[in-house]
């Protein structure tokens, strides 16, 4: 019986150390990209992203929690703009924070979630002209 218990222990400490040493091996970043084309020039686009006052014009997460507490510091809108929120279990909370404004073509936004989890990120829109709209990215 004990050496079936040793045999066991030994297999899962050898499962545990093979699940550890393939964690560490993974990279610290990520990147997810997406693209959608959108029927408006970049000169229209830009200032929707670039002024967080405008986000409730098409930001889907806007409408998830009609009673969000929304607060706005810094600059009025491009690099230094702040917009931090705190909603329920749909939003949770957390801070933007635009690092870069390029107009009409790229905003850089430093993205830190608070609830229901932690996290932070780099979020990047950047606006190429594609015919007659641009496409975002």
């Amino acid at each position: 019986m004990f050496e079936i218990l040793a045999i066991i222990a030994v297999v899962l400490a050898i499962a545990i150390a093979i699940v550890l040493i393939l964690a560490a091996a993974k990279p610290d970043t990520f990147t997810v990209q997406r693209a959608a084309a959108v029927k408006a020039p970049p000169e229209k686009i830009f200032p929707l992203i670039n002024d967080f006052h405008q986000w409730g014009t098409w930001s889907p997460w806007e409408g998830k929690d009609p009673g969000m507490k929304r607060t706005y510091s810094g600059t009025a809108s491009g690099r230094g703009a702040v917009y931090a929120w705190d909603g329920n279990k749909n939003v949770g909370s957390g801070r933007m924070e635009i690092l870069d404004a390029s107009s009409p073509s790229k905003i850089v936004i430093k993205l830190d979630f608070l609830k229901p989890f932690e996290a932070h990120n780099t979020a990047e829109f950047t606006m190429l002209p594609q015919g007659d709209g641009a496409t975002q990215h």
